[in-house]
């Protein structure tokens, strides 16, 4: 949220104009706690109307205590402001409190659903968003919509409360001092705004300048970023850009706090000057008409209790901008579609076999076609290779069967029932996926493999690790399966990386297996060991594998030749090998290039 003095950003006024938050939207997340919402405005209100008899008694202490030497009224007079300060003090702290528990539950809402929705996106969401702008919008930006209840919301009631009961006990107190104050505080509120401003620009400099380094942090200190400094030898060029952007740094965190004793300076001006022209009023024979001291030093206090919520009333206008802003940026993923979704009528299948089925498939990215007019048919229990060169659709394909993308012509069935019309994590569990691209959590290795069964036991979680033979590698690790796989897995080699995936993914125990290319990585004697668990894992399961090397399909049921979208050829090696066609052309390259 931004400061007292600082103006709209214009981004925010940007986001606002391409999509705007109608305000009954924002009421709706909050009626829920209509009651607890009441209460803190009443609490506030009820503690800015109580504050404001703290200068009436201080009045009643020098004008009528202490002249008179009134013991008891001056007792009563001091309880009082005891009670004040002692009754302001109780009521903020549960305002505080119920503010803050109604902040933290409507994020915690928002943050599960963005988080929940999110989760339903399709691939393509991902592969055309920033993971970080991702990141931001589920930390950042739903973590600042709080202040929108303890800030922006309380901070409007309290200094609306306090702005309008001040002026009216000023005026009770002193008509002609009320006047003056009228004509002195615009020009302070102009000079505070000035500088704050001044200081809001060079802030706003400064985070750019953090952001930049942050980043230059984050690429070249990961594994990834070191990794690739290392072998190019950008190392000392990525200090020297580090040494530029945190030498302007210093500069901008002169200049800041500089602005920011240029500031408390005009502030400080702003306090010390309303009440020495007052006291110069007052004791002015043509305009002190008789004034007490009680009266003079009371209504003092209530001015120096104007200044600073007038300034908050002022800026509560880019306060509600920029809090809508964020309401925006989080409801726009709160409205995104949701392309691959659970049907509506679920079927759930009684006794899976694993038949599946491409009838007339076709799909496209976009207006480009991937995949055309496909019919293949893998009985239960058998496996399916696809080749061809890169590009030629064989990912894609694979995609549609565990329904990563869904087709855009024709159907793919599992025992004679359109994907479609299974529920997705019914479908999870008829297919499972071992794809090239190996993701390890920065967990233990126990709890890699249990992601895919959350009740896997044990023994279950060692059963499928001996079946993908990884089991030797991980006992023989001094922590065993409770070792930390470290950050993307970056701690075991390839071929240890995909045994470990290939073990999640028997935990499901699926009776359909997409293997997406998964030895295409990897060394001859790595693929070999892959390459046996694999064979394992296949037994008794429909498998559909995608080839990048020919040799690892020899033995596959049936090939499917794939070029440019489309099956040209259909058969077994031998057969294929022997027609002369398109298959004997690529099995002649690989061998060629061996």
């Amino acid at each position: 949220m931004p400061r007292p003095g600082t103006r709209t950003d214009p981004a925010d006024r940007t986001q606002l104009e391409r999509s705007p938050v109608p305000l009954r939207r924002v009421v709706a997340l909050f009626r829920p706690f209509h009651l607890q919402v009441g209460t803190v405005v009443a609490l506030i209100v009820t503690s800015s109307l109580i504050a404001l008899a703290t200068p009436f008694l201080v009045r009643t202490v020098i004008d009528d205590a202490l002249p008179h030497s009134d013991v008891r009224l001056l007792a009563w007079a001091v309880a009082g402001m005891v009670a004040v300060a002692a009754a302001t003090a109780l009521l903020g702290v549960v305002q505080t409190w119920i503010s803050t528990t109604v902040g933290q539950r409507v994020m915690h809402g928002l943050r599960t659903a963005v988080f929940t929705h999110l989760q339903r996106q399709s691939l393509g969401f991902f592969t055309r968003t920033r993971g970080g702008e991702v990141q931001s919008r589920l930390t950042n930006d739903i973590g600042s919509m709080q202040s929108v209840v303890t800030t922006t919301a309380t901070s409007l009631a309290s200094n609306a409360t306090t702005v309008v009961g001040t002026a009216v006990a000023m005026a009770a107190l002193s008509w002609r001092l009320s006047l003056l104050s009228l004509v002195v505080l615009p020009p302070a509120v102009w000079l505070t705004r000035k500088v704050a401003l001044m200081r809001r620009e060079v802030t706003g400099e400064r985070q750019r300048r953090m952001a930049d380094m942050q980043t230059q942090v984050e690429e070249g200190l990961s594994i990834s970023g070191v990794q690739l400094s290392k072998t190019l030898g950008t190392g000392p060029a990525q200090s020297e850009r580090f040494a530029r952007t945190s030498q302007e740094l210093v500069a901008l965190e002169v200049r800041s706090q500089l602005a920011g004793r240029w500031r408390m300076a005009s502030m400080s001006i702003v306090f010390a000057g309303i009440p020495a022209l007052i006291y110069l009023f007052a004791g002015l024979p043509a305009t002190s008409s008789g004034m007490t001291i009680g009266t003079l030093v009371a209504f003092t206090a209530l001015q120096g209790t104007l200044f600073r919520p007038l300034m908050g009333l002022l800026d509560v206008g880019g306060q509600v901008i920029t809090s809508m802003a964020l309401f925006s940026r989080v409801f726009q993923y709160l409205d995104l579609p949701v392309d691959i979704d659970d049907p509506a009528e679920p079927v759930v299948l009684p006794e899976v076999r694993g038949e599946v089925r491409l009838e007339g498939v076709g799909f496209s990215y976009g207006d480009r076609p991937a995949l055309t007019d496909v019919d293949l048919v893998v009985p239960a229990g058998t496996t399916l290779a696809l080749v061809g060169e890169t590009g030629s659709g064989k990912s894609t394909l694979a995609s549609l069967v565990s329904r990563l993308n869904d087709v855009t012509t024709g159907r793919v069935t599992v025992d004679g029932v359109d994907v479609r019309d299974l529920p997705l994590a019914e479908l999870s569990r008829v297919v499972g996926v071992v794809s090239q691209e190996t993701y390890l959590l920065h967990t233990t290795i126990r709890e890699n493999l249990r992601y895919a069964k959350p009740d896997a036991t044990d023994a279950e979680i060692e059963d499928a690790a001996r079946r993908a033979q990884v089991h030797d590698v991980v006992a023989a690790l001094p922590d065993g399966y409770d070792t930390l796989v470290g950050a993307r897995g970056h701690r075991f080699s390839g071929g240890e990386k995909q045994r470990l995936a290939i073990a999640r993914t028997l935990l499901r125990d699926p009776k359909v297996l997409v293997l997406d290319e998964a030895t295409s990585a990897l060394d001859n004697e790595t693929e070999r060991a892959v390459q046996a668990a694999l064979d394992e894992v296949a037994q008794g399961r429909t498998t559909i594998t995608i080839a990048h090397r020919l040799s690892t399909v020899r033995h596959a049921d049936a090939i499917a030749v794939l070029e440019h979208g489309r099956v040209v050829e259909q058969g077994t090696h031998d057969e294929l090998a022997a027609a002369g066609g398109r298959y004997a052309a690529l099995a002649g390259a690989v061998a060629l290039a061996a």
